[in-house]
């Protein structure tokens, strides 16, 4: 599916002058904020295209210009219609900054509106070259576990814990360096405008946050048991 067009390009018909218009959050004719379109999403609501690298600074201005604009102190006065639709914009404009400004959160909002997000089986499964690391590490903390309850001497286990996580830490640093170089192959397919290589792309950035969400879960359970 190709990257669809800004909002802004598409024409919506306003609640309040009923006039058609291009503006993306305020109505080309009227002036009035416009109602959030159902085939609205966070790209669309800043006006860029559907690419995984965003300059940063660029997209905070717009942030903080939108967020000025279509604040809910300033319709007060306004009809209770134009307040619901104002409050409605400022909270849509908030979650889409705080998806689109984080990298793994963006690729996940990306997947998930081009319908390619697949998270595999209802239990996920260990990276099948990990699976003997994932297994001691298992191992390990099931020792430090028997090991507290029956009150032995938890200070080497620990320690092998604490190592077996640092490494886990450093493959997901990897991944998300990975998962950088597979955000630049999207961007590089949806500008050729190739759906093979947009898929290809696709298919390769779901089975990364497969692999990411996994191990952030065992780091996050190896942080636990070492609290």
């Amino acid at each position: 599916m190709a990257s669809p067009l800004p909002i802004a390009n598409a024409p919506l018909v306003c609640w309040n002058c009923h006039e058609r218009t291009v503006g993306t959050h305020f109505c080309s004719s009227c002036g009035k904020v416009l109602q959030v379109p159902n085939n609205s999403d966070y790209f669309a609501m800043f006006e860029i295209p559907r690419k995984l690298w965003i300059e940063m600074g660029a997209l905070e201005q717009k942030f903080l210009q939108l967020s000025w604009k279509l604040h809910p102190d300033n319709y007060v006065n306004a009809t209770p219609e134009e307040r619901e639709v104002s409050l409605k914009r400022s909270s849509e404009l908030n979650d889409a900054y705080r998806t689109l400004r984080d990298p793994v959160g963006r690729v996940e909002y990306l997947l998930a509106i081009e319908g390619a997000r697949k998270e595999g089986q209802t239990k996920q499964q260990a990276p099948p070259e990990l699976l003997e690391e994932v297994f001691e590490l298992n191992e390990s903390l099931d020792e430090l576990r028997e090991a507290r309850e029956s009150g032995g001497d938890t200070a080497s286990l620990k320690q092998r814990l604490h190592s077996a996580g640092k490494n886990f830490e450093t493959k997901l640093g990897e991944l998300d360096g990975e998962l950088q170089n597979a955000a630049g192959q999207w961007d590089k397919a949806l500008e050729s405008n190739d759906p093979s290589q947009r898929d290809s792309a696709k298919a390769k950035l779901n089975d990364l946050l497969n692999r990411r969400s996994y191990i952030r879960n065992l780091v996050i359970n190896v942080q636990k048991e070492l609290l």
